[in-house]
Parts: structure tokens; C-alpha cells; sequence
């Protein structure tokens, strides 16, 4: 075996898995891919891959096919991960790590791997996870920065979800995307803002750059316009939330915009929102003094030393909303994705100024803990503004995807009122609702009642509070 100081290969790797349909189940490998790259003339130097047979065929899902095509006639008759653990441990130890998303998904699934069978797992000599350094580097001038559609955006074809060609994928992307950095350091910086239609923290950086700072433990402005092919981030350092948001002011202005009505703090004859015993404890915002808000971290679950920003109030308990008479200024959107392949749904309501001031003391204080944590991710408001329109603050609602039995469903409570102004309500969806069924119930105009929470998140560079919806009464 080569001595690990000797190793100075990159190893790009990824991993394809099945795909848990049960809170608590782990993630089982199904096949794992790898190529070695030199890393002074960036060339592929050796490759292997192998399916992997998991330790529970009925794991393998039509979810999981859907995903990565991989059934469980292929890879029934395959080794398992205890007889790859071998190649698998050296291939990896001592070299630098490289791939899209490792730090969050691949490497702790290779871990959990090794720990199964009772071995040492590989260490690295550094990690290179390219999500974190193309977002920010490349910005976000190529979308989610998702490895398809990096790849969309250059024109080098699908993605097939196979181990071994999203490696190879890769690696082209990050060359691409560094010989684009590498040209852009060497024009002038009008035809920089000419050509790239998104600010990126790039660019952004090259307006400073004729700013020199001391040399002693800072960037000089020469070094701020070298443009690193390769980085290396600390697994330690990685900053993950499960609310993955795209930019809101982008995905407002692409829609069509809806002819402005003036606001109204009260309505002739206001309806109340319905409050049952589940939903006590949500308040109205006219309820809620400003003073009395504030952000705490709390355990990610009980007992957890890890832990997750929450709004709450004086006593300390989350802030929750039930928000009467919000008009839906732009219906459900189902755009975006997740990981898993579902449709992210949400909506866009005109804010009321009682709703408005709540959720600006809620952004203030979410950032401030945001910003004393130590993070550098650019916030995104909770609330928009409309652009060419007076007086129309607006924010988006996102309706949460949970687990109804083994199967994902839309986990937000859909009402309808039995009559006008009435206080009684008749539930819409009872069992899986699909997001046909939801974006015809959800359209622009539409009135209703929302019970909400508000989660703070910190993704992939962006900040920010997202709205829940809990519970929807529809007038």
C-alpha cells in the first residue's frame, strides 16, 4: 500500500443509495464510484465502480429506482460493502477528497458504512466539496447549483444518477467553472458586469480588489484576484440546514404580476381564523408585542448537543402564527425540487402592516443570532417588496412535505369553511394530496386563513426565515 504522504491523487467519489421512506432509516449504499486525478495536469489516472448489494433488498423502492435506475435484480447477486471495504479504504485514505455535496451526504454515509461492519473508516488528506466552493465562487449565476444543472449550463449533457459518470461529470464541471474564473480575473471589470447577469461574490470581490490590506494573516489585492481551481474545506466547518431556498426576489419577479390592490389594516366585517385544540398556541400578530420577540438556539431534538436557531417569544416558547384574511397574491408554485425528486410547493400573500411588523422584528432577530454564530451567508428578508407597485409588502409560504405512514405526503392541513363567515370547517384532503390537487385550491385572490411557523435556515450560502404553513382555512 502507498505510504498516505505519498498519495497526492485527488479521489472524486460518489455514492448512490437508497432512499429512506421511514423517519430514522439509513441511507444503504448501492453502488460507489471513484476516479483518481492528478492534481498538476488535472487528468484521470485510474477509475473503478461497483454496485453493492444493501443489506435489505425491500429497501430498494420505486422512489429509490426513480432516482438511480438501480433495481434490486442488479445488484442481488453483487458484494456487499463489507467485501468492498478493501478497495474502497484504498482508494480514499490519505488522498484529498473531492466530489458535489460530500460533506453533507457522501462522507457520512461512508463512515456509517465502515462503522457497520466494525472497521476504522478512511480519513482524508483534505476535502473539496465542490458545492460549497462553486457557490462561492461561481455564484449562483448557474441556478441551485445542483450538478445537473451545472451541467445543463455548460452544455455537457445529463445527469444519470450512476456513480461513476456523475464523478467524471464532476470534474468537468469544476473545470469548466475554473477556466471561466480564469479568464473573467483577466478582463476589465465593466465587461465582467456586462457579461454575468448575477452578482456573484466573484465579481464582487474584483471591485475590491485595488484595496490592499495587510499581509499579515489577510488576502493582499493580488492574491484576491488569483482564482483557485482547487480549495480545501474542513468537514468541521460545513454549514447545513434541511431548507434548501432558492433566491425569492428571482422566482417574484418571474411571475406574472397581478394588478395592485390597496391594502387594508382591518376589513369591514374581519373573519376570525378557526382555532382548534391542536392549533392553540398560535397567536395573531396584533397579539404579539415586539419587545417580546427574540432567537434562541435550542437542541436540534431531545437531548441533542447539536442545535437549531428558533423564534420564540418572552416566555420562550415558538412563535407561531395564525394570520386571518391573507389574500394569495401568486398561487402554488411547484417550480423547485428537493433532493428526492418532489415538487417544493409555496405561495405568495399581500402582508397586512400588523403581519408586516412582526415579521420584520422576526428577520432582525433571526439574523442578529445568524450573524453572532459566526455564519457569512448572505440573508434573503422574509419579506418582499413588489416592484412597481406602492404599499404591497409580500412573503412566500411553503407547505411542508412529511411522512403519512411509509409514504412522503404534503403535511399541511387543508380546510375549507362550511358556509361564508362561518366558524365551522370541513377538512378538503384527508389522506396524500398530490400538488395538482393543492395548486387548484391555492390561486391568485384566493382568501384564507394560515396558521404558520417560522424556521430559521442557513443553506448552501443563504439565510433567511421561511414560513410553514401548519394549517390552511380557504374562505
Amino acid at each position: 500500500m502507498v505510504p498516505s504522504e505519498d498519495r497526492s491523487e485527488i479521489a472524486f467519489f460518489d455514492l448512490e443509495t437508497t432512499i429512506p421512506f421511514r423517519a430514522g432509516q439509513k441511507h444503504e449504499i448501492l453502488e460507489f464510484g471513484s476516479i483518481l486525478v492528478c492534481p498538476k495536469k488535472l487528468v484521470e489516472l485510474r477509475s473503478y465502480t461497483q454496485l453493492v448489494r444493501p443489506a435489505n433488498l425491500n429497501r430498494i423502492t420505486d422512489r429509490s429506482v426513480s432516482c438511480n435506475g438501480i433495481k434490486r435484480e442488479d445488484v442481488k447477486s453483487k458484494p456487499t460493502f463489507a467485501e468492498i471495504a478493501d478497495d474502497v479504504y484504498e482508494i480514499l485514505h490519505g488522498r484529498v477528497w473531492a466530489g458535489h455535496n460530500i460533506l453533507r451526504f457522501d462522507i457520512p454515509r461512508i463512515r456509517e458504512a465502515f462503522a457497520e461492519i466494525g472497521r476504522d473508516p478512511p480519513e482524508p488528506k483534505g476535502t473539496i466539496d465542490s458545492l460549497v466552493l462553486l457557490t462561492q465562487k461561481f455564484g449562483r449565476r448557474a441556478g441551485d447549483m445542483k450538478m445537473a444543472t451545472l451541467a445543463t449550463y455548460f452544455g455537457i449533457g445529463n445527469q444519470t444518477h450512476r456513480s461513476l459518470d456523475d464523478v467524471r461529470m464532476n470534474f468537468e464541471v469544476l473545470k469548466y467553472c475554473a477556466t471561466v474564473l480564469f479568464l473573467e480575473s483577466s478582463l476589465p471589470d465593466e465587461l465582467i458586469e456586462n457579461s454575468v447577469t448575477t452578482t456573484t461574490p466573484e465579481t464582487s470581490s474584483r471591485r475590491r480588489r485595488n484595496t490592499r490590506t495587510s499581509p499579515v494573516g489577510e488576502q493582499t489585492a493580488e492574491s484576491t484576484t488569483a482564482i483557485p481551481i482547487l480549495s480545501f474545506v474542513s468537514p468541521a466547518g460545513s454549514q447545513t440546514s434541511p431548507f434548501d431556498m432558492s433566491t425569492l426576489s428571482n422566482e417574484i419577479t418571474s411571475e406574472t404580476l397581478q394588478p395592485d390592490v390597496p391594502m387594508e389594516e382591518e376589513r369591514n366585517q374581519p373573519s376570525k381564523a378557526i382555532i382548534t385544540s391542536d392549533q392553540e398556541g398560535f397567536l395573531e400578530p396584533g397579539e404579539i408585542s415586539s419587545p417580546s420577540i427574540k432567537a434562541v438556539q435550542v437542541p436540534l431534538y431531545h437531548g441533542s448537543q447539536i442545535t437549531k436557531p428558533q423564534l420564540v417569544l418572552g416566555d420562550n416558547k415558538p412563535l407561531q402564527l395564525r394570520c386571518s384574511d391573507l389574500k394569495v397574491r401568486f398561487g402554488i408554485s411547484g417550480k423547485f425540487m428537493d433532493n428526492a425528486g418532489r415538487r417544493k410547493l409555496n405561495f405568495v400573500i399581500d402582508l397586512c402592516p400588523s403581519l408586516c411588523n412582526v415579521l420584520q422584528e422576526c428577520d432582525s432577530a433571526a439574523k442578529t443570532i445568524s450573524v453572532d454564530s459566526g455564519s457569512g451567508s448572505e440573508w434573503n428578508p422574509v419579506i418582499i417588496p413588489m416592484k412597481g407597485f406602492l404599499n404591497s409588502p409580500t412573503a412566500r409560504i411553503h407547505i411542508p412535505i412529511g411522512l403519512n405512514g411509509e409514504m412522503d405526503c404534503y403535511a399541511a392541513e387543508i380546510h375549507q369553511r362550511e358556509l361564508p363567515g362561518a366558524a365551522t370547517t370541513h377538512k378538503l384532503i384527508s389522506s396524500n394530496p398530490s400538488a395538482e390537487e393543492l395548486e387548484s385550491l391555492v390561486n391568485p385572490g384566493t382568501v384564507l386563513d394560515a396558521f404558520l411557523s417560522l424556521e430559521p435556515y442557513d443553506y448552501q450560502q443563504r439565510a433567511g426565515i421561511r414560513l410553514v404553513a401548519r394549517k390552511l382555512v380557504i374562505h
